[in-house]
């Protein structure tokens, strides 16, 4: 296996791979979780910390439940990179596309990056998390058609809502969140977030 080692004075934002490279690039690397912007530059992601860890398992699985009930689509965890529309290619904490959607996509589509914005995608911000750069993330996803976001920001105890054509929602901890018609029948209690 190939490894990376980059010397501290790469700016990564000014490193532009073409599709394949940037593809060969996070497989020879597995122990790094690597993203691109809309723009083609490289985004180190650190790991999590075992609070977020477990709180982005949590809100993964109640998501993978209420999918496996339904059928109606397919679940993602934070270590599926998705090559979005926009240009970026990134990796949310926890996606769901719809299925007729992603049975149009090619064996080999799904295989690597899968070329599609999913339905839905959950972003948790972590201690080392800028709130600003995870809120571009989020219009981003917009922009290359995600159609409903939930940004959960512990620090400030809230979530942010991100619909498809309109106004972010800011609602205070503890709410009751709803998939609305992208996820017909999700709900999500979500209480005070609190290190365990």
């Amino acid at each position: 296996m190939t490894t990376l080692t980059l010397p501290l004075t790469v700016d990564l934002k000014q490193v532009h791979l073409t599709d394949e490279q940037f593809y060969q690039l996070c497989i020879s690397n597995p122990e790094l979780n690597i993203e691109r912007n809309a723009a083609g530059g490289l985004i180190l992601m650190p790991p999590v910390g075992g609070d977020s860890g477990s709180r982005e398992m949590e809100l993964g699985t109640d998501l993978s439940i209420w999918n496996r009930q339904t059928g109606l689509g397919k679940t993602f965890s934070s270590s599926t990179v998705f090559k979005l529309p926009g240009g970026g290619d990134r990796s949310p904490d926890a996606a769901w596309v719809e299925l007729s959607r992603w049975q149009a996509l090619t064996p080999e589509q799904r295989q690597k990056f899968p070329p599609i914005a999913p339905d839905f995608v959950i972003e948790l911000r972590s201690r080392t998390d800028s709130l600003q750069t995870l809120q571009a993330k989020m219009q981003e996803y917009l922009d290359s058609g995600v159609r409903l976001g939930w940004l959960f920001n512990p620090q400030d105890q809230q979530v942010e809502l991100y619909r498809k054509g309109q106004q972010k929602e800011v609602r205070p901890f503890p709410t009751l969140l709803s998939g609305e018609t992208v996820l017909p029948g999700f709900t999500l209690q979500v209480d005070l977030f609190t290190d365990d």
